[in-house]
């Protein structure tokens, strides 16, 4: 990876992903991401808690965590942002690239649902 901060997330699934209520209340789920070039993306229903956390405010943590969310490294602060068009499309490529089947099984089946998806764009403070 190309940064110190996010040295520590090579070969991890997942990321625990911390983000803020209105209220100040941190929240913190795992979710699986894909790295390029210093930059993380995730993605998630585009009506979930985070994805509306995140629209109002942009400051997040993560940390390398488990499969439930354990957190196994450092915290690193970060922001985040709803990216869409060819940034989204290839965020999600990286995602189908790393998780493979198991992704493309999720993909199927949120075609059936017809649900939105959006995808999440995160770096480290102090990055590009």
């Amino acid at each position: 990876m190309s940064s110190e901060a996010l040295a520590q997330f090579a070969n991890q699934k997942y990321l625990s992903l911390e983000s803020y209520r209105k209220s100040g209340v941190a929240v913190a789920v795992p979710v699986w991401f894909a790295e390029d070039d210093g930059r993380l993306y995730i993605y998630s229903l585009a009506d979930a808690g985070k994805v509306k956390r995140i629209r109002n405010n942009a400051r997040v943590r993560i940390a390398p965590c488990d499969v439930r969310g354990r957190v196994i490294g450092d915290w690193v602060d970060a922001r985040a942002r709803i990216v869409e068009g060819s940034e989204a499309a290839h965020g999600m490529d990286l995602l189908t690239r790393k998780y493979g089947l198991v992704k493309k099984v999720f993909d199927l089946l949120h075609k059936l649902r017809r649900g939105k998806r959006a995808v999440i764009a995160i770096e480290p403070d102090g990055e590009k």
